[in-house]
C-alpha cells in the first residue's frame, strides 16, 4: 500500500480530510485482506458500544491542567498556551496510522487560520519524543507534537482504552509494534479526539469530538468555525 510521498503531501491542502479519507478508505479496501479490515471494524464497534466517547470530557468540563515535551524535547504547559488564547488539543494514535497522518496534515493547512483567530494548536499521541519528531519532520509540521508517556494525559480526558488481544497480532503483521513505537509497555491507546480549550487559568472545554472510529474525524473548517465562536 502506498501512502502519500513528502512531495505529494504539498497538494493535500486542496482537498477536504473527507476526501484525503475516502482515498485511503479505497486502498485500505483494495490491499488490506478482508478478515483484516473485519478485526479493525470490530474494535471500532465494540469501542462505540463501550460509551467511551460519551464518557470523554464534554463542553463545560474543566479542562486538565497538563505538560509534556514537545516534538524538540521542549516542555509544553497547556498553562501557558491557553493563558495566550483557546488552545486547539489533538489526540491521535501515532504516525503508523494513515488517518491520523492525514488529519495532522490537514490541521497544518489550516494552522495559520487557527492561529489568525488567536489560537494555539498542539497534537498529542502516546509515541516517543524520537517519533514525534520524525513524523513533524516528514510531514514538515508547523505545531508542536506533544508526547504523552503511557497516555496520562488522554486519560485525563476520558479517552484511553486497552487494544484486543486479537488486534494486537494484527498489528504485529504489520510491523505496529506499540511498547516500542510509545516506548511504554502497555498496549493502550487513545481514541482520536480534538478539543478546544478556553482562554484562562480556569480553562474549560469549550468544544469537544470523540470518535471511536480512526477513520471519521472533524473537518479543519469545524474547528475553525468553532474557534470563530470562542
Amino acid at each position: 500500500m502506498k501512502w502519500r510521498s513528502l512531495e505529494e503531501s504539498a497538494q493535500v491542502e486542496s482537498r477536504t480530510l473527507r476526501e484525503i479519507y475516502a482515498e485511503r478508505k479505497e486502498l485500505i479496501t483494495k490491499y488490506v485482506p478482508p478478515d483484516i479490515q473485519t478485526i479493525h471494524a470490530r474494535v471500532v464497534t465494540e469501542l462505540q458500544q463501550s460509551g467511551i466517547a460519551e464518557r470523554a470530557l464534554q463542553p463545560g468540563s474543566r479542562a486538565p491542567e497538563f505538560e509534556l515535551p514537545d516534538h524538540n524535547g521542549k516542555t509544553a504547559r497547556a498553562s501557558e498556551l491557553v493563558a495566550r488564547g483557546p488552545l486547539v488539543v489533538c489526540f491521535f494514535r501515532g504516525r503508523w496510522c494513515p488517518f491520523c497522518v492525514g488529519q495532522m496534515e490537514a490541521m497544518n493547512a489550516a494552522y495559520t487560520d487557527i492561529q489568525r483567530l488567536g489560537a494555539s494548536l498542539v497534537g498529542i499521541s502516546p509515541q516517543t519524543v524520537h517519533q514525534s519528531y520524525l513524523m513533524a519532520d516528514q510531514h514538515r509540521l508547523r505545531f508542536p507534537l506533544l508526547s504523552d508517556n503511557a497516555n496520562a494525559v488522554a486519560r485525563q480526558f476520558g479517552l484511553v482504552y486497552p487494544v484486543p488481544e486479537y488486534q494486537r497480532e494484527i498489528y504485529g503483521r504489520a510491523f505496529v509494534n506499540l511498547p516500542f513505537v510509545n516506548g511504554c509497555s502497555g498496549w493502550e491507546l487513545p481514541i482520536p479526539a480534538v478539543f478546544i480549550l478556553g482562554r484562562g487559568p480556569h480553562s474549560a472545554v469549550v468544544y469537544a469530538s470523540a470518535n471511536p472510529d480512526y477513520t471519521d474525524r472533524p473537518e479543519p473548517a469545524e474547528i475553525l468555525e468553532a474557534l470563530s465562536r470562542t
